[in-house]
């Protein structure tokens, strides 16, 4: 399953890592020596710029964190590996975690202080508990050795959501994945075999699918119309918006941000949350919505979708493949299976703000004292944020395993296949060489041509029909030193896990929304109101930071 962005503000994936991190190492504010361009530029391009192929002047070994997916299992002789030694100059020594075990390795290796030279396939968020122990280098001091990124920076108009990702000293420590465009792969996939023999169009609102599941209950009593997976974390994420809210995957820390008020609020206390429950509550209670939608495994609700037990489960697109498989497996030849727009709601048609930063990269702060340093930033600019490294890492090396045809079009050699692009041909993109590798690329994202250029047709007519959703106010900074750190995790682990608990209960209707006061009042019990006072002084203190940040250094471009 691909991973969908979660949205987070800073303290999103905090818990008792980062108390058990916070006391190693110095403190993440402590001064950088400035770089010798002389003695740490051996390897480096003089004239590396935006347009320029990175080649090493000296050959370079990096090492990285490499996530190990059983699909594609690594290979030492990858078509990558070898092409980015013998034409670039550059060795990678890849630490190997299977995909399992990713993110306790991850954390194992850089609270230990055994950080490889980069770690690939880390969400904006996620490198706050290491930051105190002094591991990751704070990157935005050394923008000036990475011209695609800057480039793409201020070509996008992504400067705003950079400095997002800043911290209480001002710095940040993360290179995040790039987006031209807002990318939308999830939303809920319908029987449109059903929805056409009805003659449904797309739902327009949520309310609009409501009433086309009664009609399809009312035609099929056989049928629970919807039957979710994931324990709705998905759909919840994906409807928040359009009720001025979120949840789900989208909890993150449990903050909102009221643009009206300018000032952050506990998400699941807002009376838009309590509205997002009363709707899926209500399916729940006519019948519409599976009461095991929150309890039950990915299996089962596979099963009910392609044995026509339900018409409706979440999905993205390669879980749109499982439904189709599963739709085979059974033998129902004539189901067919699509994702719809994700509807309006009662706030209006949104989608959540921040959806061009995705999965990107920490750099190991004992990387600064390299010899070779220059170039290692030159070569993660290249490969992760210059079109032509994209262009490499998605589809290969032309005349290999893609040509270009009369049209100016890539098209993937004929004995080379992904995604059933060329069925039945004999080697496989990252299977047999390594490309088309979430490791290597920021989930195969930046520019939209590119990114869109191995998607299914179905997800590139998603992102159109997606296009026009109006996107909320950026979700803020919150730059908790390290002491508020340590405190806003302990709340926030025990509000957050409150919320989950009660929206659960609350859907099934085994709690009832009139007893909404007491909820409320066990979340003010777990400190709510302090979470949120202590968080909104670190937003306003974030606010000044960045206020003279960018009266100081011009958006932070190396400080």
């Amino acid at each position: 399953m691909p991973e969908m962005r979660r949205w987070r503000t800073p303290v999103a994936a905090l818990g008792v890592t980062s108390l058990l991190l916070a006391g190693c190492g110095s403190g993440a504010a402590s001064e950088l020596a400035e770089i010798d361009e002389e003695a740490q530029g051996v390897g480096a391009m003089g004239d590396y710029s935006v347009g320029e192929t990175f080649v090493a002047e000296e050959p370079i070994t990096v090492s990285l964190l490499y996530r190990d997916h059983p699909n594609y299992p690594l290979q030492d002789d990858w078509l990558i590996l070898e092409h980015l030694e013998e034409e670039h100059g550059v060795t990678l020594d890849p630490v190997v975690a299977p995909l399992s075990d990713f993110e306790d390795r991850r954390s194992v290796l850089i609270g230990s202080g055994e950080i490889p030279d980069y770690v690939p396939v880390m969400w904006p968020g996620d490198e706050i508990p290491y930051i105190s122990g002094g591991a990751l280098l704070p990157v935005s001091d050394y923008l000036e050795y990475m011209p695609n990124f800057t480039d793409k920076l201020e070509r996008w108009d992504l400067q705003e959501e950079f400095d997002n990702l800043r911290q209480d000293d001002g710095r940040a420590y993360i290179l995040p994945g790039m987006r031209e465009d807002p990318f939308h792969n999830w939303s809920v996939a319908i029987r449109d075999d059903i929805w056409q023999d009805m003659g449904f169009g797309d739902p327009e609102t949520w309310d609009e699918f409501q009433d086309q599941l009664e009609q399809i209950r009312a035609e099929h009593p056989e049928m629970i119309p919807w039957s979710d997976r994931w324990e709705m974390n998905a759909t919840l994420n994906l409807a928040g918006p359009n009720f001025n809210t979120t949840g789900g995957w989208g909890l993150g820390n449990g903050l909102y941000y009221d643009a009206e008020a300018d000032e952050l609020v506990f998400t699941g206390a807002t009376d838009e949350y309590r509205e997002m429950l009363e709707y899926f509550a209500g399916l729940t209670q006519d019948g519409l919505l599976d009461s095991e939608s929150l309890t039950q495994d990915d299996d089962s609700a596979v099963q009910k979708f392609a044995s026509g037990q339900s018409a409706a489960v979440a999905s993205n697109e390669e879980e749109l493949e499982t439904l189709r498989t599963a739709f085979e497996e059974i033998g129902e030849d004539d189901a067919e299976v699509r994702m719809i727009r994700v509807p309006a709601g009662p706030a209006g048609d949104n989608v959540a703000s921040g959806g061009r930063f995705d999965v990107g990269m920490v750099i190991g702060a004992h990387t600064a004292e390299r010899e070779d340093f220059i170039a290692m930033l030159q070569f993660l600019d290249w490969l992760y944020y210059s079109d032509e490294g994209l262009v490499f890492a998605t589809w290969g090396v032309e005349g290999e395993t893609y040509e270009i045809d009369d049209d100016g079009e890539r098209q993937l050699a004929e004995d080379v296949d992904i995604k059933g692009f060329n069925s039945g041909a004999e080697e496989h993109l990252s299977i047999d060489h390594g490309f088309y590798n979430g490791v290597f690329t920021h989930n195969f994202g930046s520019d939209t041509e590119i990114f869109l250029s191995l998607m299914s047709e179905e997800i590139v007519e998603l992102q159109d029909q997606m296009a026009d959703k109006e996107e909320l106010p950026l979700q803020p900074n919150i730059p908790f030193d390290e002491l508020e750190l340590e405190q806003a995790a302990l709340w926030q682990n025990s509000l957050t896990d409150q919320v989950h608990q009660a929206t659960a209960q609350f859907i099934l209707g085994q709690r009832d929304l009139d007893d909404w006061d007491t909820y409320v009042a066990e979340l003010e019990a777990r400190n709510m109101n302090e979470y949120v006072e202590l968080a909104n002084e670190a937003y306003q203190r974030g606010q000044e930071m960045l206020d003279e940040l960018d009266e100081a250094e011009g958006h932070g471009e190396g400080e």
